[in-house]
């Protein structure tokens, strides 16, 4: 059988008009080498340039027109881009309107010369053996189905530690895949939920499969795990959002933690949050998939609604939940709340959640100062006047603590940095919720719920959670944690408004004259605008349009998108003009 001789090959460049793939003729001294998922280096037909870009087939044949240009360098013969993540990346790219190539940068690691050096020299490790696997408890959700379920809402005891029942969650249904034979993904929202996960997974029977796939590793480091995850399974790859675009030989099952988390949400062009990428590798490879989370936001309640995801069963037991309306105190914390911490106390720590802790408010408490006008800080000041000799720990985005000991202290914590007290919290105080709910956004009562939710599942068994000052529907579905029907009655809600995850959004920014334009284009294609008026780049529009019509209108921008990157350009010194910019979905549109 005679080698290929023509590459298809991917450019990396972040041009729309470069976005296909490009024929180029293998030389005889490549051929062989030269292998789907290989870096080369090609010619370009502008001023004697070059590009980097992957090889995603070969043949014997091109209709390209024309003589084809042959390849310049083969720059690695590892092959790193797997065809199970090209095809991933181009549906990615198809249904945002991007570029293949911006999805390939968040996908691949940047090639890390040394370490494949050492790859070549050295050979990939020995394979897990799944013998060497104990089934964990759970199912091993291998046989393609789509699940939503509501995690654990309270600490769980795992080998003399107390962890996150989501955690232990995830970790189990994780071992059990790979106990099957199959790789699996898990994706979580950011780095302190990945070492949590990383730790349980570490302490159980699948500790030797885990590979951690996460920017925020090292270079070296992370492109050794991106190789490992390149050879066979079982593998379970664990990283944020751009796990879900991790090579996966045999991929058994896609997890995900708490995909509303805005850490999900890609601020790379094209913008695909995890939910959605972790959707489409599901239908592409018929993977297992989970998603998981305390709360449930109205877009996966639409998923379950429209049969495409099943529905687990309720979490048992609940948190206590208590309503606490505000009373004639002066303080921001009401009588009952403030006996409830006293006793608390006595046992062990108590956490109280706020918008904002404010460094500036504990170090006025320790000097003996007046603490500053703000919430936070007169919250702080009360506590440590009220609790003499009780520490007083902040955590907040400058302030990161994972986990504090059993002692009796007060964490005031912003949400999302609150940390884990072994057995659980004696006490949990959920503060400034009037103005959390206060925030102008379309997500702001589920998001309220997701953190409030993920506080109180901090809390010890039978300790209270006080929500102090909110009433409604909202607070209602916290106290008796039935949130799938909080989120049907919002998805109604929006059903009624054609707001979204009833509807797909599309925002445009640009030179006025591109923006009417493409808006007239997509309008005639089925989208209504919903917004459109000045912007400092020129104009904004914001259309709404069907699920069904969204392949039909991302090739529109797309075509737009690519004409406005071949118009001619003002030579300097004259600035060049504010360009026509596409972002589907975008997640606050308004």
């Amino acid at each position: 059988m005679s080698e290929a001789s023509i590459a298809n090959v991917v450019l990396d460049s972040p041009l729309p008009r470069l976005d296909h793939l490009f024929d180029y003729r293998i030389p005889e001294r490549m051929r062989g080498e030269v292998v789907p998922g290989v870096r080369v280096k090609v010619p370009l037909r502008v001023a004697g340039r070059s590009a980097d870009g992957f090889v995603v087939g070969v043949s014997d044949t091109s209709e390209a027109p024309g003589e084809l240009s042959e390849i310049d360098k083969l720059v690695s013969p590892m092959p790193v881009l797997a065809p199970d993540v090209w095809r991933l990346a181009r549906a990615v790219a198809d249904r945002g309107a991007g570029v293949a190539s911006d999805v390939l940068r968040i996908a691949v690691p940047k090639r890390q010369a040394r370490v494949e050096q050492r790859w070549l020299k050295d050979g990939p490790p020995d394979p897990v053996p799944v013998d060497a696997l104990r089934l964990a408890a759970g199912d091993a959700l291998v046989d393609g189905r789509r699940l939503t379920a509501l995690a654990t809402p309270h600490p769980v005891d795992r080998d003399g530690r107390t962890v996150g029942g989501w955690a232990a969650e995830l970790a189990d249904t994780a071992a059990s895949v790979a106990a099957a034979g199959r790789s699996v993904i898990v994706a979580v929202p950011d780095r302190r939920d990945l070492d949590h996960l990383a730790s349980v997974l570490a302490a159980g029977p699948a500790a030797d499969a885990v590979l951690r796939l996460d920017a925020s590793l090292p270079a070296a480091e992370r492109y050794r795990a991106h190789l490992a995850a390149l050879t066979p399974g079982p593998h379970v790859l664990i990283g944020a959002r751009s796990a879900v675009y991790a090579p996966a030989p045999d991929l058994g099952a896609i997890l995900v933690w708490d995909e509303a988390d805005a850490f999900h949400q890609e601020p790379l062009a094209p913008y695909a949050a995890t939910r959605d990428v972790a959707l489409l590798r599901q239908e592409q490879s018929g993977a297992g998939l989970l998603l998981l989370a305390h709360t449930r936001s109205t877009t996966v309640q639409r998923l379950v609604q429209v049969g495409w995801l099943t529905d687990g069963p309720p979490p048992r037991p609940r948190p206590d939940v208590v309503l606490t309306p505000d009373d004639d105190r002066p303080s921001r914390i009401p009588s009952a709340a403030w006996r409830a911490l006293r006793q608390a106390l006595t046992a062990g720590p108590v956490l109280v959640q706020v918008a904002r802790p404010g460094e500036a408010a504990l170090r006025a408490l320790s000097a003996g100062d007046a603490p500053p006008p703000i919430d936070a800080g007169r919250t702080a000041h009360e506590l440590g006047r009220a609790f003499p000799g009780v520490p007083v720990l902040i955590a907040d985005g400058e302030h990161v603590h994972d986990e504090i000991d059993r002692s009796p202290r007060i964490v005031v914590s912003t949400r999302g940095a609150e940390p884990r007290a072994p057995g659980g919290y004696r006490a949990v105080l959920l503060l400034d919720g009037r103005r959390m709910l206060a925030r102008e956004s379309l997500w702001v009562a589920e998001d309220c719920l997701r953190w409030w939710a993920a506080a109180a599942a901090l809390a010890g068994p039978d300790a209270p959670v006080h929500l102090v000052g909110v009433s409604g529907d909202v607070a209602t579905a916290l106290a008796t944690w039935r949130f799938p029907e909080f989120a049907a009655r919002q998805l109604a809600d929006r059903r009624t408004l054609r707001f979204p995850p009833v509807v797909r959004l599309v925002a445009v920014t640009g030179p006025a004259t591109a923006v009417q334009g493409l808006v007239e284009e997509l309008e005639a294609a089925g989208a209504e605008v919903l917004l459109h008026g000045a912007d400092p780049t020129g104009r904004r529009a914001v259309l709404r349009f069907d699920y069904g019509a969204g392949p039909r209108l991302a090739a529109i921008a797309k075509a737009a998108l690519v004409k406005a990157g071949s118009a001619r350009r003002p030579k300097p010194p004259a600035p060049p003009p504010p360009s026509l910019r596409v972002r589907f979905d975008p997640h606050e549109p308004l």
